[in-house]
């Protein structure tokens, strides 16, 4: 199994001391953990993609730009970039020069995107984010194969024999796609035989898995061979440490402040106690042995071969925060790296 750590850059006041640090010091911390991660031995750190408070991540190229400068193997993922908003030649550009700078290291996770601020900054509706979506893939997808693309869609200006630069280093990198609720997501990457990378964050493991299965079945449907389907998924909230009582005791102020700002911003609540959190979610909090169970768990269920946690400390301190990734490197890692076998993607 492969493990990444993804960030947001959510940018909101500590949820235990009040402390709001400055954009700029929050996008270095990001950065920070990134470089932390590498040494830690983590195979990638993925950036969101997020175009609204309270989050800093409208840029991720820039801030992955960053991260590859800082880091030599760690690969450089998006989580997700969000091609229904974007022109697709400029996307390709950016990330075209980043796995270039990068030495080969990017892996793109692409989706739809969601958030209110799309349809006032980018007027892209609840109607039509799905055909941009779609369309631009088929684009974005057609200039990272070719030299030379002539195409035309309803979104953007059609293009007559278009030279795209700089040409990238990977010739076929692999581009995952987010899914979370909707099978519009699992049904494009069934169509052009991509991975998928479940969310897996708000509620219980069926939804997420009947979108799983949904995706194999339409996988098959396209006429591939079923062993190559591949299966990513995130979790909820990651915190491990010595017993699972004092990791459950920690995390509960953290839980309870995260529940009651879901009920005020009438958020939906599927968890009403740590303890249900705990059991039923996706968050791995608990004794190293606990965490290998929970996750093995969710493997039986899925088939997933890599796996997000978070990188945000979410009211842990920094020490806390990296005791619990240097933890879970040194005795939950090793054994999910041994128990489930990760692939690598046959080259085009």
């Amino acid at each position: 199994m492969k493990f990444l750590l993804l960030s947001l850059i959510i940018h909101q006041p500590d949820p235990v001391t009040g402390e709001l640090v400055s954009p700029a010091e929050r996008l270095r911390e990001v950065v920070d953990t990134a470089v932390f991660a590498e040494q830690l031995g983590f195979e990638g750190f993925a950036v969101g993609e997020r175009h609204e408070k309270p989050f800093l991540a409208s840029a991720p190229p820039v801030v992955l730009s960053n991260i590859a400068a800082r880091t030599s193997t760690l690969e450089l993922w998006t989580g997700v970039t969000t091609l229904s908003l974007l022109d697709p030649v400029r996307a390709f550009e950016d990330y075209s020069t980043l796995d270039n700078l990068s030495g080969g290291r990017l892996q793109l996770m692409i989706g739809k995107g969601n958030g209110t601020a799309q349809a006032e900054l980018f007027h892209v509706t609840t109607e039509d984010q799905w055909d941009r979506n779609r369309e631009g893939y088929g684009l974005f997808r057609a200039l990272w194969e070719n030299e030379t693309v002539t195409w035309e869609g309803r979104f953007r200006p059609p293009l007559s024999d278009a030279v795209t630069v700089p040409r990238p280093l990977q010739k076929r990198p692999t581009i995952w796609h987010g899914s979370a609720t909707s099978r519009e997501s699992v049904d494009l990457a069934a169509q052009y035989g991509d991975p998928i990378f479940s969310a897996n964050l708000t509620n219980p493991i069926e939804p997420y898995a009947e979108l799983i299965d949904h995706y194999r079945e339409r996988w098959v449907a396209y006429g591939h061979d079923p062993a190559a389907a591949r299966i990513g998924a995130g979790t909820a909230g990651l915190y491990v440490a010595p017993t699972s009582q004092e990791a459950v005791e920690r995390y509960r102020p953290l839980f309870e402040q995260r529940l009651e700002f879901a009920r005020q911003s009438g958020l939906p609540v599927v968890f009403e106690t740590i303890e249900d959190f705990v059991e039923r979610s996706s968050a791995l909090i608990g004794s190293p042995q606990q965490v290998i169970d929970k996750v093995l768990r969710y493997h039986e269920r899925f088939g997933h071969e890599v796996m997000h946690v978070t990188a945000d400390r979410g009211g842990l301190t920094e020490a806390e925060y990296r005791a619990s990734l240097e933890l879970f490197q040194a005795e939950v890692a090793p054994v999910l790296r041994a128990t489930v076998p990760h692939r690598n993607p046959v080259p085009a």
